[in-house]
């Protein structure tokens, strides 16, 4: 009886085990260029307008005036802010989905604060006890989850994400509570002749402490992750809980402890909202932009220094994308395929950064 050979698959995929960092940005670069080229065929197959045109309208849409540069700048900074919080938890493979209700939870108490002390406490004062207040909210919002995963092994994942239903009632009943005016379902816009509690400008502009600091939590950020024992902590509990268990770590200390550092950070995420650009609450404050940070310190691989750009990136194209659905009157699904195009691209060339594909005949031997 003759023995049947299985036949090689064509394609076989291995993983890496290294890339020089110069080829995997030329790997992103590529996959950048690619996105556009496709979907510049999108646009004129769809819409017949001119892909070069529509890019520009994209550009001017995120930087075309000084006004569009600093709302962009704005929400580029709330990402980058809500990603840096995201960082230790997801470092330490805690998966925090619930960066919206820690968001919220801050928000919550710092719209509280400006409405029952703004004009008794004087604003500096004030925006120092809303900031703390609002990170020991988000602590403690980011503490519950981490408990019961630490003492019970729950799922972080669907107990995150419930807990941010359960923050979006909680607004919903403040904003009820504080609806002004009666009957409007919101709560308006907060001391707005006083500007009581109010981020004030800095450097001449509006958003300047906004910048300052979500740049300055950046850095910190970076460098406790790299260079402090407790990142350390992070990193091996993160790679692997028994040889944590084994090196003498308190692994449900460090789980508590860094999902209270993300929960806080989420919790500063919604004074600066709130606070510093809208100055209202509502269960619309996050934006969706908890989820949309999990992409942000995804794709940095936790280098908050890298979300900076990932975040510039990805709220440029969502302003873009806003500008030329008005633009070149294109309806939203138009705008955010493009969107969806480029990031799809972006999100993939991750594959090919991490893994090689591997041609029939070919061998898994040469460059890891």
């Amino acid at each position: 009886m003759t023995q049947v050979k299985s036949k090689e698959p064509l394609l076989r995929i291995a993983k890496r085990d290294a890339i020089p960092r110069p080829k995997a940005w030329a790997i992103r670069i590529i996959a950048v260029l690619l996105s556009l080229v496709v979907s510049g065929v999108f646009i004129f197959a769809v819409t017949k307008l001119n892909p070069i045109a529509v890019y520009q309208g994209i550009f001017d849409g995120a930087f075309g005036t000084p006004r569009r540069s600093w709302v962009t700048i704005r929400e580029a900074m709330m990402l980058l802010c809500i990603g840096v919080g995201l960082a230790p938890a997801f470092k330490m493979r805690f998966w925090n989905i619930g960066a919206e209700g820690q968001i919220l939870i801050g928000g919550i108490v710092t719209a509280g604060f400006m409405r029952a002390f703004g004009g008794d406490i004087p604003t500096p004062a004030l925006l120092v006890i809303m900031a703390v207040v609002s990170l020991l909210a988000g602590a403690a919002w980011g503490m519950v989850p981490a408990t019961f995963k630490a003492f019970w092994n729950t799922n972080e994942t669907l107990f995150t994400l419930m807990m941010n239903y359960v923050a979006i009632q909680l607004t919903s009943y403040f904003v009820a509570l504080w609806e002004n005016p009666v009957g409007s379902n919101t709560v308006g816009v907060i001391n707005q002749q006083t500007r009581d509690g109010w981020f004030p400008a800095i450097f001449g502009q509006e958003y300047g402490l906004n910048v300052l600091l979500v740049m300055l939590l950046t850095v910190g950020m970076f460098l406790y992750l790299r260079y402090s024992k407790q990142g350390y902590e992070i990193s091996v509990v993160g790679d692997s809980e028994n040889t944590a268990r084994y090196a003498g770590i308190n692994v449900k200390k460090v789980t508590i402890r860094t999902m209270a550092i993300s929960g806080a950070i989420c919790g500063l995420a919604g004074f600066i909202a709130v606070a510093g650009a809208s100055h209202t609450i509502s269960t619309s404050t996050a934006g969706g932009r908890g989820f949309t940070a999990i992409i942000v310190a995804w794709l940095a691989q936790f280098n908050t220094f890298v979300m900076i750009l990932i975040s510039f990136l990805l709220v440029f194209l969502q302003q873009g994308a806003i500008r030329i659905a008005s633009l070149y009157n294109l309806n939203d699904y138009a705008s955010n395929i493009i969107t969806g195009i480029i990031l799809f691209f972006i999100l993939g060339s991750e594959f090919f950064i991490n893994y090689r594909v591997i041609l029939r005949g070919g061998k898994e031997g040469g460059e890891k």
